[in-house]
Formats: structure tokens, C-alpha cells, sequence
């Protein structure tokens, strides 16, 4: 499995954004409301991506997006997968609101299901990605069944890749402080959360590809990381969603 396919207008990759809303987002940090910090690094990756997919003066469609917003119930912001000209031509994107719990797994089941419609047309696109992003734990079913499921899907670029970003300063003992040297979490890296370990195991590992323009970036991420970042800082949930835009592009 390479994930080497480059994405074009023809063969675009396929994103799909999974953000917890929960009442927890409601909650300060770093001076803002968590909702207002997700928000930014949502906008900041989709402008990445659109930068990405610019050529002169012509905005080619090389990524296809899904958002889905989550608590006691599944929001689809978009109404669909949309490709990235079709969203910047629509101007802002719908605000993210608190609800009010963590439906985890009814999230990961509705993107299971986005994944069965689109991966027959998607033999020569990149594997697919799908971000997710919490602050806390899960109510309900536990969803580390339906994303172990999920990652055995594959195209012929790939198994479905998994990146999970965990809101929260107890993900990792001790608080990373130089986004840019940090080296990122191996599977068998010391976690001190028990929910963190279980999405690291439902956490891919980053393909060298992603890993390789994350490097050119200025960026430490060592070999064999996972795609699990404890977003217990701004920058780091804002690496987490420029690191789910970080496909092969031609």
C-alpha cells in the first residue's frame, strides 16, 4: 500500500471531518471557547486545501469534503460531500454550536456509511481520511469497533486512514511544547488516559507521504507516528487538521 496517488481534478481525495460539539466544547482555552479554536483550524485547513488545489488562477476540484458535527445526534454541515471549489464558492461555512453529549460511534457509523457510497468510484483516487476531533470521553456504544472496520476499508492507494486529534492536557504526560520539534506519538508511546490509548488505537499510522510535506513544513514528525495528536494546544489542533490535508497532489 503506497499512499502515494496524487490527487487531481479527475482523482480527487476524499476528507471526512468528524467534530465533536458536546457541551464540554462550551469550555475555555488558551483564552477561547474550545468551539472557537476548532473552528479557526477547520477554516485554516479547508484554506490550505484550497491553496492546494489552486493552479494560476483556477481552483481545480482535488479534494472532496464531508463535515459532520456530533453529539446525542449526527449534523451533516455541507448536506453532502462537496468538492473543495463547490465550498469556496459558497462563501462561510456553517458555524459549529454546542449540543450536548458524545455520541462517538454514531459518528463514525454515518461516516462508514459515506465511505460505502464513495469508495466503488474511487479506485484511482487517494485512500481516503477521515479527522476526528473530540475533547472528551464517549456516551453510548463504544465506536473503537466501528472504526477498526472502517480502517479495513481500502482503496487500491490504501487502507482508510484514521486521524483522531484529543482535546484535552491529559493525552500525554508531559505538555508538548514545541509543536515543531515534537516527534508524535508511536504505538507504544507512554500515555497516562486510557481514553487516549484507545484512540490510538483507532488511530493509522502517518504514511510516509503526509509525513514526508510535513517535514518540508518544518515539522519533527518521526517515522511510524500515528496520526493521534493531544490537542493540548492551539497549534497542535491546527497541525492535526492541516496533517488530514497532507495527500500527494499533482
Amino acid at each position: 500500500m503506497s499512499y502515494e496517488i496524487r490527487a487531481t481534478g479527475s482523482t480527487p481525495a476524499l476528507i471526512i471531518y468528524l467534530i465533536d460539539i458536546s457541551g464540554s466544547m462550551t469550555l475555555e482555552f488558551e483564552g477561547q471557547r474550545r468551539m472557537d479554536v476548532v473552528n479557526e483550524a477547520l477554516k485554516t485547513a479547508l484554506r490550505q486545501i484550497v491553496y492546494r488545489s489552486t493552479k494560476g488562477s483556477s481552483l481545480s476540484p482535488r479534494y472532496r469534503i464531508s463535515i459532520l458535527a456530533y453529539s446525542d445526534e449526527v449534523y451533516d454541515l455541507l448536506d453532502g460531500v462537496k468538492s473543495i471549489d463547490r465550498i469556496a464558492n459558497r462563501g462561510s461555512l456553517p458555524q459549529l454550536y454546542p449540543k450536548r453529549f458524545t455520541d462517538t460511534a454514531k459518528a463514525f457509523r454515518q461516516a462508514h456509511r459515506i465511505l460505502q457510497a464513495e469508495l466503488p468510484n474511487m479506485d484511482g483516487c487517494p485512500a481516503p481520511v477521515i479527522c476526528h476531533m473530540t475533547d472528551g470521553v464517549y456516551t453510548g456504544e463504544d465506536p473503537e469497533p466501528i472504526a477498526r472496520e472502517i480502517m479495513k476499508l481500502s482503496v487500491p492507494d490504501g487502507n482508510v486512514l484514521i486521524e483522531n486529534i484529543f482535546m484535552t492536557d491529559e493525552a500525554v504526560h508531559e505538555k508538548v511544547r514545541d509543536v515543531k520539534s515534537w516527534k508524535g506519538l508511536l504505538p507504544d508511546s507512554f500515555t497516562v488516559d486510557p481514553y487516549t490509548d484507545k484512540l490510538k488505537r483507532m488511530s493509522s499510522v502517518i504514511p510516509e507521504s503526509y509525513r514526508e510535506m510535513m517535514l518540508e513544513s518544518a515539522y519533527s514528525i518521526q517515522k511510524g507516528a500515528l496520526m493521534m495528536l493531544p490537542g493540548s494546544s492551539a497549534d497542535l489542533i491546527s497541525l492535526g487538521f492541516q496533517m488530514s490535508a497532507s495527500t500527494p497532489i499533482k
